[in-house]
């Protein structure tokens, strides 16, 4: 087992809420984490995975009775977003006995999930998002970084003990997301159509969103595209990362970027088998950009933002960041060891005023490249970030 970073903020919520909500994809490790927990704290943890049809039925007549029962426990429910109705009722729980530590929800993040439980349990419930394994933790399991990279973060596809495995883990995982998860999470499209979407976007990693090109493709409407990707997003399977806009007089690009959030499963859908046949093609530089992007986000504070930057004329920087309400720091991601900046990129920096300048490669190497521009890897980037308070 991989230790997780999110242990100590998960014990910091129990502590301080009534009702935990932990988020993420399906097998990212949240119930592992969650049962981690029986060695920190007094009270007895209570397990019920409304998958299992015998803990279903437990709450399907009088939940408010059987919860009775275990006043003095943690009570944890997972797969929430299949009885949703129970949501309203555990307000009622919680009220009875206003107390930290009664609840911790799991479950995926579909809309109406976060719609329901953030409206009927204001104030009693906070969320921790739990991402697949970070380059940090991976290190730390003496995995290397390009076998993270090629395989991804989550646990179990992570610790495979080679690749036919590896790829018969995605091939299992990706079509259970397909044609039943993303059925719970509510959306209604065929699993063939979802399967052609996925596809198509591995094409569009790491560049501005067409949802006219994707539409046509697929021939559906564009706001159906548009419902689509919401839902994968929702699911923690594609991220969209939005332009830097302000008024300085420049013509700005405002369409988003798309991203998967995990390369293991972008490389599964990109058929790509082993690490040599993925340096090997034409879009591996995609690939490493999205990498380096994620990891960068998932380990940030939850109070910076996070943009691209480019202008209609060619200046690109790939991921800003912002602590307020003015641009601190430009990363431009590169996968050569022997990086060179063109005049417009370090234009669009001046553009941005940002005062940290970063160039992520694979080595890294801490030096300057320019007076403002340093080369680093992704955990030498982490530390500088964490010298500024960007990073958790």
């Amino acid at each position: 087992m991989i230790p997780r970073k999110y242990l100590s903020d998960l014990l910091r919520l129990v502590q301080h809420f009534a009702a935990v909500g932990v988020v993420g994809a399906r097998q990212v490790g949240k119930t592992t984490l969650v049962k981690q927990l029986n060695q920190y704290q007094d009270k007895p943890l209570a397990y019920f995975d409304l998958e299992n049809i015998n803990d279903y039925q437990k709450f399907e007549e009088n939940p408010i009775w059987f919860l009775g029962q275990y006043e003095k426990h943690l009570v944890v429910i997972d797969e929430i977003q299949r009885m949703l109705p129970l949501i309203p009722l555990l307000r009622s729980v919680i009220d009875q006995q206003r107390e930290p530590g009664r609840f911790i929800l799991l479950g995926s993040a579909s809309p109406e999930f976060l719609a329901r439980s953030t409206e009927t349990l204001a104030g009693r419930i906070a969320y921790l998002e739990l991402n697949p394994i970070s380059i940090s933790e991976a290190k730390t399991a003496n995995i290397d970084s390009k076998t993270h990279w090629f395989r991804g973060g989550f646990p179990e596809a992570l610790l495979m003990p080679d690749d036919d495995l590896w790829f018969d883990w995605q091939s299992n995982f990706v079509r259970t997301y397909i044609d039943s998860d993303l059925r719970t999470l509510g959306l209604t499209a065929q699993p063939s159509t979802i399967a052609r979407l996925l596809r198509i976007l591995t094409t569009v990693q790491g560049s501005l969103l067409n949802y006219s090109d994707i539409a046509n493709s697929l021939d559906v409407s564009m706001p159906t595209v548009r419902n689509y990707i919401d839902f994968l997003e929702h699911a923690f399977i594609v991220r969209r990362l939005y332009p830097f806009y302000t008024n300085r007089g420049k013509r700005l690009v405002k369409t988003p970027k798309l991203y998967f959030r995990d390369t293991g499963v972008l490389h599964y859908l990109m058929n790509h088998s082993t690490y040599n046949n993925l340096i090997n093609h034409v879009a591996v530089g995609h690939s490493w950009e999205g990498y380096a992007v994620e990891q960068i986000l998932n380990a940030l504070k939850k109070n910076v933002l996070s943009y691209f930057y480019r202008t209609q004329h060619g200046s690109e920087i790939d991921l800003v960041l912002s602590p307020s309400d003015e641009p601190l720091v430009s990363i431009e991601v590169k996968l050569s060891d022997n990086p060179s900046l063109s005049k417009l990129t370090i234009e669009a920096a001046k553009d941005l005023g940002t005062k940290h300048n970063f160039v992520l490669t694979p080595s890294g190497g801490n030096y300057w490249y320019l007076p403002n521009w340093k080369v680093c890897n992704l955990l030498e980037l982490e530390e500088h970030l964490r010298d500024l308070n960007l990073v958790k």
